[in-house]
């Protein structure tokens, strides 16, 4: 800490910090309309003028220097700074200073009593309002940089820039064009740093800013598309929400948010909202009232129980939903059914990274906190493009890489930070087993690796030592493709760093052989000593959606209760039927590929899909209709008439994340609170209604009256949880699990003193290489990998309705020039793609991001069929779909 002296108060700053903050932490306030915290400092504006040891500096940008005097309360200092702000203001039209615009500079010119006749320029330079949430007012820019230091320093795009001279300068997009057009992500950076209304969102929330939010009516809460867990505030007005802005003091987010979590809340109000429950006559959906819709859902699941026992009935939870929603799911399956047939999404995303770390490590969450891994000196970032899929982190981890640490990328495709490595490997899809044994060959070939905590903390080196005999970096390149040079050199970086961390995302999991993938990625951090110690920042995954780690979390598994306690362990039965005061069924129940199949057989009479559109975005898309369609019952608790819903029998209008109470968990294992922000629509309600009400209609009280009752009594069941309640997140923000004491903090890092597996060691895997399920020949040549784009979320129901629409208005087939000659494709031609189990319609889109004989597509556009091309071939271990190796062709159409 530095000691400074401000108006003749004693101050203690943070080393390295300037005089604004030290006159900040004095609690005075200065003008700084170029400044920012999170910003490096310019100076440019001069309204933070103060005197430091008798001499005029901007404070912004001069150094708190230990003793140093600093004065700024002087009239002469006040002079100066109202001359800066007046000499701004003229430079600007009127109506930026009009009554009604709620910019910083219209704040601070009334601190210092500048009135509106100082805007004194006639304007006339235009605007920009091609873009669907960011409009320009060029009038109204004093090129204070702000927006250009936002979008490269926190955000990472580098998208705008200033252009012109002098009093002419104005910012405007890199790529030059319109907005609309440029390298823009609409993280809304630049929208909540304005100081002048210069760059603003449209409509209703037009002007409101980080500056200015307090005069708004907000709402703190979660976001729920991506697993990151941005902390939002939203601003509503007569029930509607006006604007989401990202909550400075997240400590997941820090005032940042993308596209998605910033303005894709159209959804809210679209007229394909559902309202009213709809119950199936004669082939048609018809609206009904809840009890009539409730009664019926009723008597089918006692029927299908009366005429095929308890497990002729399976629920799909939704990782869209909240803890509490998850909870009281899977004890209705239980409690009120007596099945274990109850799963959940992660299914199909992360399963294999709960089965892999949890045999690796003990548990199944990641290893770290995000803080911890943004302090890495070498980032391994695998499988995953967190630039597009979870920006936020990839901003993150974007900064870090300009700030000097190394980064090795392992991905087909060259995406994201892909673009910003020190070496990206690009294996051949279904060979990422192979390519991490290659690079732990190199880390025991070259002594890279930690002994002395390989023989206190680790067994399964001797066995995997002889193994890796066979992936020497020359056999590893030609099974992946991938240069023997850069397995090489992949490994030397992360091999010789001081403090490195892995990250990791779909492309590891969603694989024949995902668990092996997890659990042979887990070896590197193993070998390194970087797990459990100070000298590494573990293996982490980036979670697909919301909540989809909290909703494993709560028990929404056929074979682990609430806590991870295995359904097969009499002690962990014991602790639930303690509590919920019924026999806990013993043997594990359907997962979500074997209820279908169960369906398909006629063993399955019913099926309660909550929250997850299963027939667009589950792979072998017309066997999963098959499926639905052979249940006698299908209940569907949607938002919209989604895919799925058009197969049900009962349809229940239900909540988004935006209007309901409770929790969600992020990728790194942090509790948070879910709060209101607006009522739903209609007659829809909360699942967590939904499900206390259906099994008050079936003569059950589950109990758990509020959400807060039911994280409580989740604590009791499971012990990992106990420290948690809603009180405690309401007061401290984010807690991370383990935390089984309500007086302690939760573990952010895990395993300091031991592994949680039952010899308290980690446990390294030898798992050889296997091929995919999949391989192209000649008959179907290419490779297609599916995966996410950055402006839309999943099957898109909520980003397809309103303006993310129109910046990713169709669903492209990425392919390669090479390629695109070979079948004579061109950029934006109708493009017929055929696996061996169906047919989509995409448009092309040529580009080098894909390699030779490889396509890319995501599954944002139901109508477009992509589900139908991927294959029911999944982990060996988990049931985790393959979606990213399937055998196509493509011709145009």
């Amino acid at each position: 800490m530095t000691g400074v002296d401000v108006d003749g108060t004693s101050i203690e700053v943070p080393e390295g910090a300037s005089l604004l903050v030290a006159v900040r932490m004095a609690g005075i306030e200065l003008p700084a309309l170029c400044s920012d915290d999170r910003l490096s400092p310019v100076g440019s504006c001069r309204t933070c003028l103060v005197r430091a040891d008798g001499r005029i500096a901007a404070a912004c940008v001069t150094p708190a220097v230990s003793g140093v005097r600093v004065e700024t309360v002087t009239d002469d200092l006040r002079q100066l700074r109202r001359d800066a702000v007046e000499l701004i203001a003229s430079a600007l039209p009127p109506r930026a200073l009009a009554d009604g615009n709620p910019s910083e500079l219209v704040h601070v010119c009334r601190s210092m009593g500048v009135g509106p006749e100082a805007a004194q320029a006639t304007g006339g330079r235009g605007g920009d309002e091609s873009h669907p949430y960011v409009h320009l007012d060029r009038d109204l820019c004093i090129a204070c940089g702000r927006c250009v230091r936002m979008c490269a320093e926190v955000q990472g795009t580098f998208a705008l820039t200033l252009v012109g001279r002098g009093a002419d300068t104005v910012v405007a997009p890199g790529t030059g064009g319109s907005w609309a057009e440029s390298d823009c992500v609409a993280c809304g950076g630049c929208v909540d740093i304005c100081p002048t209304g210069a760059i603003t969102e449209p409509g209703p929330g037009r002007g409101l800013t980080s500056a200015n939010r307090s005069a708004a009516a907000l709402t703190r809460t979660t976001c729920g598309y991506c697993g990151v867990g941005c902390s939002l505030e939203v601003a509503t007005q007569d029930g509607e929400v006006t604007a989401v802005l990202p909550a400075r003091d997240s400590p997941v987010n820090r005032g940042h948010a993308c596209v998605k979590g910033r303005f894709a809340h159209g959804y809210l109000t679209s007229s394909e909202r559902l309202t009213r429950p709809l119950l199936r006559r004669d082939g048609h959906l018809e609206p009904v009232g809840w009890d009539e819709a409730l009664g019926h859902v009723a008597r089918g699941l006692r029927e299908a129980v009366d005429t095929g026992g308890p497990d002729a009935v399976a629920a799909i939870s939704s990782a869209r939903a909240t803890n509490e929603e998850n909870y009281l799911v899977q004890k209705f399956m239980r409690v009120v059914i007596g099945t274990n047939n109850v799963d959940n999404c992660s299914r199909l995303c992360h399963s294999p990274s709960a089965a892999g770390l949890t045999a690796s490590f003990g548990l199944s969450g990641g290893t770290d906190s995000f803080d911890d891994v943004e302090r890495a000196d070498c980032l391994l970032v695998v499988g995953a493009n967190p630039v597009e899929a979870h920006p936020v982190v990839g901003a993150r981890l974007l900064q870090r890489v300009l700030r000097g640490a190394r980064l090795v990328v392992a991905d087909p495709r060259a995406v994201g930070l892909a673009l910003h490595a020190d070496v990206h490997l690009r294996p051949r899809p279904g060979t990422n087993v192979a390519l991490f044994h290659g690079l732990a060959h190199v880390l025991l070939a070259e002594g890279l690796i930690d002994e002395g905590f390989l023989r206190r903390r680790a067994t399964g080196l001797p066995e995997l030592t002889e193994l890796l005999d066979d992936y020497s970096p020359q056999q590893v390149a030609d099974i992946t493709g991938v240069p023997a040079a850069d397995v090489v050199a992949a490994a030397r970086l992360y091999g010789r760093a001081e403090r490195p961390a892995i990250v990791y995302g779909l492309g590891v999991t969603e694989h024949l052989h995902g668990t092996d993938g997890v659990r042979s990625l887990a070896n590197l951090a193993i070998l390194r000593g970087a797990v459990g110690t100070d000298r590494g920042y573990g293996v982490n995954p980036l979670r697909g959606q919301n909540n989809v780690q909290g909703a494993s979390d709560m028990g929404a598994l056929p074979d682990l209760l609430p806590g991870y306690g295995k359904v097969t362990d009499p002690a962990a039965r014991s602790r639930a039927e303690a509590v919920w005061g019924v026999p806990v069924p013993h043997r594990p129940g359907l997962r979500i590929p074997d209820m279908f199949a169960a369906a398909r057989a006629g063993n399955l009479r019913a099926l309660w899909v909550i929250g997850e559109d299963v027939r667009a975005t589950d792979p072998d898309a017309n066997r999963v209709a098959q499926a639905l369609d052979a249940c006698s019952l299908v209940v569907c608790n949607e938002l919209f008439l989604s895919e799925t819903a058009r197969h049900a029998d009962i349809v229940l209008p239900v909540a988004s994340w935006l209007e309901k109470d409770g929790t969600f968990v992020n990728f790194d294992r942090r509790f948070q609170r879910v709060r209101p922000a607006v009522p739903p629509p209609g007659d829809a309600r909360t699942d967590f209604d939904v499900v206390r009400s259906l099994a008050a209609v079936m003569g059950v009280d589950l109990g758990c009256a509020t959400p807060a009752d039911a994280l409580a009594e989740c604590g009791r069941v499971a012990p990992v949880f106990a420290g948690l309640s809603h009180d405690r997140l309401d007061r401290e923000g984010a807690v991370p699990w383990p935390c089984p004491d309500s007086g302690r903090p939760g573990e952010a890092t895990l395993y300091a003193e031991r592994f949680a597996t039952p010899d308290g060691r980690a446990h390294l895997a030898a798992a050889p290489y296997l091929p995919p399920g999949e391989q192209p020949d000649d008959d179907y040549p290419l490779v297609l990998v599916t995966g996410r784009r950055w402006a839309h979320y999943n099957s898109g129901s909520m980003t397809r309705r309103g303006g993310n629409l129109e910046l990713d208005p169709v669903d492209f087939l990425d392919i390669h020039p090479d390629d695109a000659i070979r079948y004579d494709l061109r950029d934006g031609t109708q493009v017929s793609v055929e696996s061996r189990h169906g047919r989509a319609r995409l448009v092309a889109r040529v580009s080098e991001q894909t390699a030779p004989g490889q396509v890319f597509c995501s599954f944002h556009f139901p109508a477009s069929g992509v589900n139908s091309l991927t294959s029911d071939h999944a982990d060996t271990v988990t049931s985790c779909p393959e979606y990213k190796v399937t055998a196509v062709r493509v011709a145009a159409s």
